[in-house]
């Protein structure tokens, strides 16, 4: 599946699947994405999926089954790691803002170097944990991706939340406990998604504030 015409259609198919109008320049980013990680993983063992077939559908595509979500100009991706699910998101939406944090060095030298060759203007990179993060106006939507339990994801990032915006987290099936121990305040949405050639169930959940409509 690494070969570029077939990596090239399972893409095409896949955001068909999502509902997603990839023209060509996207699809030739996304692919150029998932060839650089490939390279890179090989010295700096960014993540245990690397291969670009099962990439593309373990890191792109779940990171793109978010994108009816996300809203607004500014997005945060907590704990972007390899730059999933921000880095496709930029490219998808070349409009938005897109800010990368991760409190791991070594990944965000290969999030910045992927974004410059991929020249996605409308990427930064911040070396932090969430909770110590500060920004005075806030992001539109703050993303994770199996980052960690919501109560904790809201604990870590609820203060980067810009008024009327949202938190949305990547996870897999999710149970009562869990949305129980998110803090007052915060309300919850579970949305069942299916992600394009994957096996298993996936949830996106939104996280908005009490009185934000």
């Amino acid at each position: 599946m690494s070969e570029p015409n077939a990596l090239r259609s399972r893409l095409e198919t896949g955001a068909d699947e999502l509902g997603l109008a990839l023209d060509a320049a996207a699809c030739d980013q996304l692919i150029a994405l998932l060839t650089l990680l490939e390279r890179w993983n090989k010295t700096y063992n960014l993540t245990a999926i690397a291969e670009p077939g099962e990439a593309l559908v373990k890191h792109v595509f779940d990171s793109l089954v978010a994108a009816p979500a996300v809203q607004g100009s500014r997005v945060l991706d907590v704990g972007t790691g390899a730059g999933f699910p921000g880095l496709p998101l930029a490219v998808l939406a070349p409009e938005r803002h897109v800010t990368l944090l991760d409190s791991n060095r070594k990944k965000l030298r290969f999030v910045s170097q992927a974004a410059a060759e991929l020249g996605l203007t409308n990427v930064s990179t911040v070396h932090a944990r969430a909770e110590a993060h500060e920004d005075a106006a806030g992001f539109d939507t703050v993303t994770c991706r199996a980052l960690a339990p919501l109560e904790r994801f809201v604990g870590w990032a609820g203060h980067l939340v810009a008024p009327g915006g949202r938190l949305l987290a990547l996870k897999g099936p999710i149970g009562d406990n869990e949305l129980a121990a998110v803090p007052a305040g915060w309300r919850t949405v579970c949305e069942p998604v299916v992600v394009p050639f994957l096996d298993g169930r996936r949830t996106l959940v939104v996280i908005s504030r009490d009185g934000d409509a």
